[in-house]
């Protein structure tokens, strides 16, 4: 399509660079956690409260954003979300122990599930062709994990404050370009239902995702949560580790993901996702030097790539005809799974560095076995067929009468 046809570009371009810099927000702190731990002298468990306080509270704050998108509208939340980012970042540089740090991550992942739960209904909304306006945000999220560590790692050998600062002025500039820039939907739709976001979970297709979902979420934030001080590299040279992952994760997005869905299919290429990520937990857990763990980093950002490239649209497509409740239903899931990981990981470390890397595998492959037993309902309900689904009676009987595709879900 052409891109003339598109009226509302400069809103669509202001939400990706406000998406972009939200995502560049998470990344940003993964080479400066041995600095903080070491500047305000606490353990790898308190440093790790950074990301699970953010988690939980972006976790939680989903639902009420949800549910104040339909009430007052998508823009005046999604611009306070990103207000509220701005401001707690800048307060972040100041902070002087783990509890101020900590308290305002946690600010931070709320004005994040502000943000989180509404662009990309804002940006399908406003776009006429909804596959670009798909991969447009979808790029900036790869580039957001990409570059972060890079800006994280160049600014913190300054000092772990200044990546923080630096963010938050980001922010300020976004919330500028947002204001003037972002557009409501020109089709109000009606306020969200609590009780609609629960009811989702009463599809089983929907709820093996989440399953799936939780236990790949927790390996995630195992991996960019705790990698960081397994390593034991210098800031600068943590910062490039990370973007190498990053990079891994955008080729995972941008270059594989879809593509290998269109040929095997969205619920296929999640299991090729999370088959591949638990063979990379037991490569970190017998890692034999830090260039292991390296290549090791880089090929688990693939596979997360392969991963996060479909498992939106796989909610989407199992979960509410309604965008703001799937979105809801599923982000309270994908992110409440997240929040004990980094914390977890850094409790167990105490024990063994290796420890919370097998863990992780544990938890994983209580995903892949669900994965294996379930992956038919999921395929079913999705329009597609996954390779065993002949041997399952039951797979062949809901075939007929599929579930609407993702293509109508937006």
């Amino acid at each position: 399509m052409d891109r003339r046809s598109e009226p509302n570009r400069s809103a669509i371009y202001a939400t990706t660079l406000v998406a972009f810099l939200a995502i560049a927000g998470i990344a940003v702190v993964d080479p400066i956690l041995p600095a903080i731990g070491e500047a305000i002298g606490v353990t790898a468990w308190q440093v790790e409260l950074l990301f699970t306080a953010y988690i939980a509270v972006m976790a939680v704050g989903m639902i009420p954003a949800t549910l104040a998108s339909g009430k007052f509208g998508f823009k005046p939340v999604l611009i306070t979300g990103v207000s509220v980012v701005g401001l707690a970042a800048i307060l972040a540089s100041f902070s002087d122990n783990i509890v101020q740090l900590s308290v305002l991550r946690g600010v931070w992942g709320l004005g994040n599930a502000m943000f989180f739960a509404t662009a990309m209904v804002v940006l399908v909304n406003l776009a006429n062709d909804r596959e670009w306006v798909v991969g447009l945000f979808e790029t900036a999220l790869g580039l957001g994990f990409a570059v972060g560590p890079l800006i994280g790692g160049l600014l913190g050998e300054v000092t772990w404050r200044l990546p923080f600062f630096v963010c938050g002025v980001f922010m300020v500039l976004a919330l500028a370009v947002a204001s003037r820039k972002l557009r409501e939907p020109a089709h109000k739709q009606p306020p969200v239902r609590l009780g609609a976001i629960f009811s989702t979970y009463r599809k089983p297709a929907f709820v093996t995702l989440c399953v799936v979902t939780a236990a790949y979420n927790f390996v995630f934030f195992v991996v960019l949560g705790y990698t960081p001080l397994y390593l034991h590299l210098d800031v600068i040279p943590l910062g490039l580790a990370f973007t190498g992952w990053g990079l891994g994760l955008a080729a995972g997005i941008l270059l594989i993901g879809h593509r290998l869905a269109h040929r095997i299919g969205a619920v296929q290429t999640v299991g090729v996702a999370i088959a591949g990520l638990l063979v990379c937990m037991v490569l970190f857990a017998t890692s034999t030097g830090t260039a292991m763990s390296l290549v090791v980093l880089v090929l688990a950002g693939l596979f997360m790539g392969l991963a996060n490239a479909n498992l939106t649209d796989l909610a989407l497509g199992l979960g509410s005809r309604d965008r703001r409740v799937a979105t809801g239903a599923f982000n309270l899931v994908r992110w409440g799974a997240a929040a004990p990981a980094p914390i977890i990981s850094g409790k167990l470390a105490e024990h063994s560095l290796a420890l919370p890397f097998w863990v992780g595998f544990g938890v994983l492959a209580v995903g892949v076995l669900v994965y294996l037993a379930f992956a038919h309902v999921m395929a079913a309900g999705y329009g597609e067929r996954v390779l065993w689904s002949r041997w399952n009676s039951a797979a062949r009987r809901n075939e007929h009468a599929p579930e609407e595709p993702v293509g109508e879900a937006y």
